[in-house]
């Protein structure tokens, strides 16, 4: 039979040759439609990686500081170890110089007031007056000598306890050593110039260990107004005959040792106001110098300036404990030369007990006080809470 046109056989074989000519055309469409389909979906992935990229910015290959979920910087100067590292101390090569000037100098007028006595027993007892001054300059040296060599390794990044504890110890034992060098060689080669180089030894090797405390800006308060304090002492001297005259001080003994009372009562007040006040200020500039250095630091709380007020007095606490034990045979000698020399070295010894706790005290309330003076008001609780709107 043959197909005719418009037949519906006709019809049937043109409409499956059409099917069969638009089956390539079909699946070609399928394919281009699956293969835009991958191309659209890898284009919305990278469209969706896109923000993502562009919200957390460039990234950083180097070793430089990143945050943590607690928003410290891991490796920054006031964190350098992610969170386990102490707080640094600041301005320690200056403390460290300064506690190492003063020590120098106490060594060197000691020496001059010892060259200067006419006999040898004047000497022992001179030297027993001066040993006071020249133990407590070695115990702060080697606070602030050892506290500068800490710093330095805690900067390097290597600031374990135990390896921290035993660099305070060597660098304090290294500065006792040098000054008991120095005393042997400039001091007169006796029994009283070895009693004061031992004793002188261990006393910056105390101060070392001191320094070995992890609040590395506490002990650097407590060097710094410790190193304020003798220096207030010292100058305080030029004051004292005046002060005896305003306090009645007469003819008869009862009046001198009221007025003497009285003036050391004087110099405690204000040498415990002066420690107070320079603990105060240096926990202060550390506060602001990690707050500069890393917004997130933590400052320093309340025991933290009690205790660096309360330092000064209890170095010299520290310090008369080592005249006792290291000196003992210096001041058991001066004591035996008369009975006036007796009394006044357990004068002394009281004199300079009474004057540690009074530093003590007076520090820390002067710098509990003046740390509470920078507190602003608390907040009231039974304010209402803001209400937060809901969408």
């Amino acid at each position: 039979m043959t197909k005719q046109p418009g037949s519906s056989a006709a019809a049937e074989s043109d409409r499956s040759a059409r099917a069969a000519d638009a089956a390539p055309e079909t699946t070609d469409a399928v394919g281009a439609t699956a293969t835009g389909g991958q191309e659209a979906t890898v284009g919305q992935q990278d469209a969706t990686a896109g923000p993502v990229d562009a919200t957390a910015g460039p990234v950083d290959t180097t070793d430089g500081p990143t945050d943590t979920t607690d928003g410290t910087r891991v490796g920054s100067p006031a964190d350098p170890q992610g969170g386990t590292a102490p707080a640094l101390a600041p301005a320690t090569p200056v403390l460290a110089l300064l506690a190492l000037g003063w020590l120098a100098a106490m060594l060197w007028s000691t020496r001059e007031v010892i060259n200067s006595a006419a006999a040898g027993l004047t000497a022992i007892s001179l030297s027993a007056f001066a040993l006071p001054g020249v133990i407590s300059a070695a115990l702060v040296a080697g606070a602030g000598f050892a506290l500068f060599g800490v710093d330095l390794l805690a900067r390097r990044g290597s600031d374990r306890v135990t390896l921290r504890f035993l660099a305070a110890i060597g660098t304090g034992l290294l500065v006792g050593l040098a000054a008991a060098f120095a005393i042997n060689l400039t001091y007169a080669d006796d029994t009283t110039t070895n009693v004061i180089a031992a004793t002188t030894a261990a006393a910056a090797t105390i101060g070392g260990a001191i320094a070995g405390a992890r609040s590395g800006p506490v002990v650097g308060a407590v060097v710094a107004a410790a190193l304020g304090t003798l220096i207030f002492v010292v100058a305080f001297s030029r004051a004292r005959d005046p002060l005896f005259d305003l306090f009645g001080s007469g003819d008869t003994q009862e009046s001198l040792l009221s007025a003497a009372k009285w003036v050391s009562r004087t110099e405690s007040l204000l040498a415990g106001l002066v420690a107070g006040l320079l603990a105060f200020g240096y926990l202060t500039l550390a506060r602001r110098r990690a707050a500069r250095l890393e917004a997130s630091a933590p400052a320093p709380r309340w025991p933290a300036y009690l205790l660096a007020g309360a330092g000064p007095g209890l170095l010299l606490i520290v310090a008369e404990v080592i005249i006792r034990v290291g000196g003992r045979s210096l001041l058991d000698l001066a004591g035996a030369l008369s009975e006036a020399d007796a009394v006044a070295q357990t004068s002394l010894g009281t004199s300079r007990i009474d004057n540690a706790i009074w530093v003590l005290f007076v520090g820390a309330l002067t710098a509990m006080i003046a740390f509470g003076r920078t507190l602003g008001p608390a907040a009231d609780d039974d304010e209402p809470a803001e209400a937060t709107p809901t969408r």
